[in-house]
């Protein structure tokens, strides 16, 4: 007999949906014919499957050993040595803010947010790393919750990525993020003077094949899933004679909206090989040695929040500057 006490990241889901995450190799038939038979139990009593798990509910497995390890499957060792490859191999990764239920990370530059192909490490495989290592999930807990990243930066956009630690953290999250109430803050560097904030807004298209992005100021299909409208609000914070330093919310947000929006108005980001201005790009190569787009996902801020979520309750979060943003500042006249 094999018994689990449901945790907080198992509860509220149907206990059908529950018993699949714990034998995942196991038929519909089989688990409806264990529950009949009173050889799963949900609080010691015959269960349908149909039940919504509480916290610290007991479910047990009246299955031989060999029965149950049959589905439920071998653990995958080399997914736990990803977790902790990446932990040990991904550097400069900065833990901003952390409780029971989020993290909230500083992304340097080159990191992946998610996988792009099967052999390679993000931030999401150290996500789990760093909590594997720090004893703060267990392998047995991954099998039925994983804890990952809720939004995404670019390779070469640095700053804050939102993590959830539980499944509560996640949903939070995940709502804040879709209903746009959690707002978020971009340091950037353009090409030219922008001396007044403003709202932009325009319609995105997206081109699949090209990997890019255009806007244009006014729709120019029919079809709602081609084109998105967006809109982008920035304020100069710092304005030389051939850049100005900017901070921008995302009041959308759209695959390269930032980066195509503002260059759309003849302000691209410096640095920004697919959108910008390549003249100005290799001067700040050059000079230096600025690689990719200067881009970095500055700050949050958090709405009112209720319990157990009112730590976070109108908090407002920021990642330091990038050196390279600071070496500008501190070194360029123009």
């Amino acid at each position: 007999m094999r018994s689990i006490i449901i945790k907080e990241n198992d509860a509220g889901q149907r206990f059908d949906k529950f018993l699949h995450k714990c034998l995942p190799q196991a038929p519909n038939s089989f688990l409806y014919k264990m529950l009949r038979k009173k050889n799963i139990t949900l609080n010691g009593k015959k269960a349908e499957g149909k039940e919504i798990l509480s916290l610290s509910d007991e479910v047990k497995f009246f299955l031989s050993d060999e029965t149950f390890e049959k589905f439920a499957g071998s653990d995958n060792l080399n997914e736990y040595t990803e977790y902790q490859k990446a932990y040990e191999t991904l550097k400069d990764i900065e833990v901003i803010y952390e409780d029971h239920h989020i993290l909230i990370l500083n992304k340097p530059l080159n990191i992946l947010s998610q996988k792009a192909a099967p052999d390679d490490l993000s931030l999401n495989e150290w996500v789990v790393g760093y909590l594997l290592n720090n004893k703060k999930i267990t392998t047995e807990e991954l099998k039925r919750f994983k804890p990952s990243i809720c939004n995404r930066l670019d390779r070469n956009t640095t700053g804050l990525v939102l993590a959830g630690k539980t499944l509560a953290g996640s949903q939070m999250l995940s709502e804040l993020l879709k209903n746009r109430s959690v707002h978020k803050y971009y340091r950037l560097f353009v090409k030219g003077s922008l001396k007044e904030e403003q709202l932009i807004d325009g319609y995105l298209y997206k081109d699949t094949h090209s990997n890019k992005v255009r806007i244009t100021p006014k729709r120019t299909t029919e079809s709602m899933e081609k084109e998105s409208y967006i809109q982008t609000f920035y304020r100069p914070i710092k304005i030389w004679k051939d850049k100005t330093l900017v901070e921008v919310e995302l009041i959308t947000g759209k695959t390269h909206q930032i980066r195509a929006h503002l260059s759309s108005i003849g302000h691209p980001l410096i640095g920004d090989y697919k959108y910008g201005d390549r003249n100005l790009n290799q001067k700040y190569k050059e000079r230096f040695h600025v690689q990719s787009q200067l881009l970095h996902a500055y700050r949050v801020v958090f709405p009112k929040l209720s319990p157990p979520f009112e730590a976070l309750s109108e908090k407002e979060i920021t990642a330091p500057l990038p050196v390279i943003f600071d070496t500008i500042l501190q070194n360029d006249s123009y």
